[in-house]
């Protein structure tokens, strides 16, 4: 089966003036199929919403290719999307951010449909029907954003990408910006929708618990690089990479045992001047002396799993 959405080798880099370039994806793989859900999570700063903003064309790669349904994505420019691409959205983190205050949100979420030909009228009309599918009112179409708490304004956008008649969605971060009550709301809205209408989504977040029960498969990145992946249960229950396994640790839970999470000991390296070797092995419990300068690969396991470990089997 061809994946839905293919990035292979996939550098971001960014230049500063007076110093070296910092790398913050650094050859990352990703695959997502039809229908499924990849949870792609790391702490902050470790590349993932870069790698996410790359995969739809929002920002330009320094290596790799990317591939949305067997075609190549290219950057954006100041023109318009490819028609063919358009299946490839994006829900950004900041719903207060990514909605236009001064257009009526029938306009914003219509655009999709004046895209693809249809009248202003039809396209209002069936801007009201979308928002009644994401739980908002149809005369929302004639409110502005600013009339609408952050939970439905993160809907309202969620509706907007769906005018595009997407395949597949990057949901970057969106629902962090949120209260508790409005984030399972809308998680569990995202859900819905892939189901419902069989696309793909790439659900980032550094939210391990809320990736644990929405996600089918989940990539663990560190320091722009892809460390593992696989089906999330088995990811949870036996992770293969030490980083995976001090990220679960480190996850309260409410189990009455009285256990306090273990806090991953160290810093994040700069990301402009990586440790050689794997790059974890600085802060790695088990590293070995030949991980200072043995840099494993992404590779299959025994299980179908993959990870980017010496000691992974």
């Amino acid at each position: 089966m061809t994946a839905l959405l293919e990035a292979t080798g996939v550098a971001v880099e960014y230049h500063r003036t007076g110093a070296p370039p910092l790398r913050a994806v650094d050859h990352a793989d990703l695959t997502l199929n039809r229908g499924e859900i990849l949870g792609l999570v790391g702490e902050s700063g470790c590349g993932k919403s870069t790698l996410g903003r790359a995969v739809v064309g929002l920002q330009r790669t320094a290596a790799g290719e990317i591939r949305f349904d067997g075609r190549p994505v290219a950057p954006l420019g100041l023109r318009r999307r490819p028609a063919d691409l358009r299946g490839l959205q994006m829900v950004f983190q900041d719903p207060y951010a990514s909605l236009n205050p001064r257009r009526l949100v029938g306009d914003q979420v219509g655009d999709g449909y004046l895209l693809g030909g249809t009248s202003k009228a039809e396209a209002r009309r069936r801007a009201g029907e979308l928002l009644e599918r994401v739980g908002l009112p149809a005369d929302a179409v004639k409110r502005y954003p600013h009339e609408f708490s952050g939970g439905q304004r993160q809907r309202i956008a969620i509706a907007r990408t769906l005018a595009a008649e997407p395949s597949c969605i990057i949901a970057d971060e969106p629902i962090s910006a949120l209260d508790a009550s409005a984030q399972a709301s809308v998680a569990n809205l995202l859900v819905e929708l892939v189901r419902e209408l069989d696309m793909g989504m790439v659900f980032i977040s550094h939210d391990l618990s809320v990736v644990r029960q929405i996600a089918d498969r989940t990539a663990v990145m560190y320091l722009g690089r892809v460390v593992e992946v696989g089906p999330t249960r088995q990811v949870w229950s036996e992770p293969a990479h030490p980083y995976t396994k001090a990220l679960i640790s480190a996850v309260p839970r409410a189990d009455g045992a009285g256990v306090l999470p273990v806090e991953l000991p160290g810093d994040v390296p700069d990301p402009s001047r990586p440790p050689g070797g794997c790059r974890f092995h600085p802060r790695c419990p088990v590293a070995l002396p030949s991980c200072a300068d043995d840099d494993p690969p992404l590779t299959i396991l025994r299980d179908g799993r993959s990870a980017a470990c010496v000691l992974a089997k």
